[in-house]
């Protein structure tokens, strides 16, 4: 039995907290500051928050994807949401600087170079912490301990075209990250020879067509394994960056109430349908939740509405955010771990259980996470460079040592 985060691809995307978007800028934190945009940091860590909190209500109310909690806790069964958000989030933020220099990546060679470092580091110790807890205290759920297929599988990102033991419920996403830095070129290539209404669109009926198809089409029900539609998330936030460079006129433009109006109909479908229908055909309510999240993105970027984005930009969120790519890759174990070995056996399951989840499994993975990031992806951020990296860590060690030497 396949765990159900990964059957149905709701785990976070990575950072994607951060891995899913960042432009090679450091896009987010303060308003007025040259790259940066307030709020998208709040986004990023809320969302990867949400996901955190939607795997232990997995863990705590069995029977994914039917609703078998609380009424009042129903919207926690839908974390695969939040992956919308990142993917848009993704494309948004790495468009950011493109967009500001006429749709022009800037070189294919620096902009791989600088994806591979932003990325792999964390990815691949957050990996080597994921197989170590597989292995010595508890797997992931349905899932065997990992094998050495599983260590190459995941450790060359190819964990969607290949099955194999899952260390990690939340990786799924990354492979797909890194598959969508791919066709990052393609898309601005097209945008601005063609222009963004026709870059989204072909890549909106390419999708379209595929999960149309997929059904009586063996060869190409395949691909729904890549998860076809993020494409269309992506492509979706690559346009909205468009605003950053817009003229006033249409910078003025509510965005926020688009982003609503927009919002409310899909989110009606998913309450009258129900969670099992929703999750069962989330390649479409993807699609249609796509253009929500970039409007609302639109409008964050031109700072509305006002209070959202002076509350995403409070220094709790912004902190938060600058961790949730580490918080997304190892916060799966470690919920999982704590809650079969400590919650599980000693509390009652359902609300009790998710409860106590929350309690001790939240700060914990929030703590461990922040260390993580401390060690394995901040240091990658500020240093662009092996030399730089190693410079930084050369001058590190000799404040240490001279802070532990003995005054004459």
């Amino acid at each position: 039995m396949k765990s159900p985060e990964r059957d149905v691809r709701d785990g976070p995307a990575g950072d994607q907290g951060r891995a899913a978007g960042d432009s090679g800028g450091p896009v987010g934190r303060a308003a007025g500051e040259r790259g940066r945009l307030a709020g998208l940091d709040g986004i990023r860590g809320v969302a990867a928050l949400f996901v955190m909190v939607h795997h232990c209500w997995l863990m705590a109310f069995p029977g994914y994807p039917a609703d078998t909690g609380p009424g009042w806790l129903g919207w926690l069964l839908y974390g695969h949401i939040a992956v919308v958000v990142f993917i848009v989030l993704s494309g948004f933020s790495l468009a950011v600087s493109p967009a500001r220099s006429g749709w022009r990546l800037g070189g294919m060679g620096r902009f791989a170079q600088r994806r591979a470092w932003r990325i792999l580091p964390p990815y691949w110790a957050a990996l080597a912490f994921s197989l170590v807890i597989a292995w010595t205290l508890v797997p992931q759920p349905g899932e065997g301990p990992p094998t050495a297929k599983s260590v190459a599988v995941y450790g060359l990102l190819l964990q969607d075209l290949f099955g194999a033991p899952s260390p990690n419920g939340a990786f799924w996403s990354i492979a797909i990250e890194a598959q969508l830095y791919l066709v990052f070129p393609l898309l601005l290539l097209v945008l601005r020879r063609a222009g963004a209404a026709v870059m989204l669109g072909a890549v909106t009926v390419i999708v379209v067509a595929i999960g149309l198809l997929a059904p009586a089409v063996p060869a190409v029900g395949m691909l729904m394994r890549l998860t076809p539609q993020f494409a269309v998330l992506f492509a979706v936030g690559v346009v909205a960056a468009g605003v950053i460079a817009a003229g006033d006129r249409l910078r003025r433009l509510p965005w926020h109430w688009l982003a609503l109006l927009a919002a409310v109909p899909v989110l009606a479908v998913i309450v009258v349908r129900g969670s099992v229908w929703t999750v069962g055909n989330y390649f479409w309510i993807d699609i249609a939740l796509g253009p929500a999240v970039g409007l609302l993105l639109a409008a964050v970027a031109t700072g509305r509405p006002a209070s959202l984005v002076r509350l995403l930009d409070l220094r709790p969120f912004r902190s938060l955010g600058s961790f949730s790519y580490t918080l997304y890759l190892i916060h799966a174990p470690i919920v999982v771990a704590i809650y079969q070995l400590v919650v599980a056996p000693n509390v009652p399951g359902g609300l009790p259980a998710f409860l106590t989840a929350l309690v001790l499994a939240v700060p914990v993975a929030l703590l461990a996470a922040r260390t993580f990031a401390s060690l394995f992806e901040l240091p990658f951020q500020r240093h662009r460079s092996w030399p730089a990296l190693r410079e930084a860590a050369r001058a590190r060690l000799s404040r240490m040592r001279a802070a532990v030497r003995p005054a004459p």
